[in-house]
């Protein structure tokens, strides 16, 4: 899953070395792995039988831990990439505020650690899982930026790992809520992701990196992308109605927030300009977190 790039701001001291460390580790997008993490790990234990608001705060805890390492190696992998676009130049690497070994180091400790985390406290599949997300992330979707298109289609699987990483640290399997918002989140990530890629569409092809809206002769794809996925969404978001996993609060609250995503992805379709990619970026940003709290009071609030 991404976020708009970062803004070079003046800062000193504690706060430029805080700065720093919460753009290594991409410390916006972990608010929504944690998020994730943390609805995977709940809804496990509400489908086991009880309601515990608190069993999820470790498994998240560790699944950011392995997410903000996965971070660090793609900014280190990507390092002289960055330097070539506006947006990510004056990023701890690229910039020399951060020394590469450095960065490494502080990945490995939170990559492998909080994979190791998870296989003690909890059990070894969610620990393999989570490995073998930081590896797909930052040694497979990062290199892939460069040759191919489709890297945002491989991108999207550990994107979209969080909740199915919480679910399975408590349930020690994949279950029906882990794989619902598994894909919920995969073919969300990709409305959400063309509007970023064409906001920024000059700033990838500077930086050499194959993203849809970057090449030439592809004005008008980014916005039939994000229309197809946000209608793919619509039904991939009801899934837990088919097998009574959720009641009617849940689903209305699906629904309504799939139209809404579609009706920004079909302005932005229509015609592709900064001020309707923005607005389908701030929708994505919207329809998460309310989807989300959604299937959380689900059963608390639903008949």
């Amino acid at each position: 899953m991404k976020l708009p790039g970062e803004t070079a701001v003046e800062r000193t001291g504690v706060s430029a070395f805080l700065a720093d460390w919460a753009t290594l580790t991409k410390l916006r997008i972990g608010s929504f792995v944690f998020l994730a993490a943390w609805l995977g790990a709940v809804l496990a234990k509400r489908e086991a039988g009880a309601n515990d608001w608190f069993v999820g705060l470790e498994p998240a805890l560790w699944v950011l831990a392995v997410s903000a390492g996965s971070s660090i190696f793609n900014q280190v992998f990507e390092r002289n990439i960055d330097r070539l676009m506006e947006r990510t130049s004056s990023r701890p690497l690229p910039a020399g505020r951060v020394q590469s070994a450095t960065a490494i180091a502080v990945g490995g400790v939170l990559g492998l650690g909080g994979t190791l985390m998870l296989a003690l406290r909890f059990n070894l599949l969610v620990a393999l899982c989570a490995i073998g997300t930081l590896v797909a992330y930052s040694m497979v979707y990062t290199p892939l930026k460069r040759y191919t298109t489709h890297n945002t289609l491989v991108g999207a699987v550990p994107g979209a790992m969080a909740p199915l990483l919480g679910y399975m640290a408590i349930a020690g399997t994949a279950g029906a809520w882990g794989w619902y918002l598994f894909l919920i989140m995969f073919v969300w990530q990709f409305p959400h992701f063309m509007a970023i890629a064409w906001i920024y569409r000059e700033d990838y092809a500077r930086g050499g990196l194959r993203m849809l809206p970057s090449l030439p002769g592809t004005a008008g794809l980014a916005g039939r992308n994000a229309l197809l996925y946000a209608l793919v969404l619509v039904p991939v978001s009801l899934l837990p109605g088919t097998r009574n996993d959720a009641s009617f609060v849940y689903l209305f609250a699906a629904f309504l927030m799939g139209l809404v995503y579609l009706a920004f992805a079909l302005a932005f379709a229509l015609r592709e300009n900064r001020t309707r990619a923005r607005a389908l970026l701030l929708a994505s940003l919207i329809y998460l977190p309310i989807v989300f709290a959604a299937a959380l009071f689900d059963r608390d609030l639903g008949y």
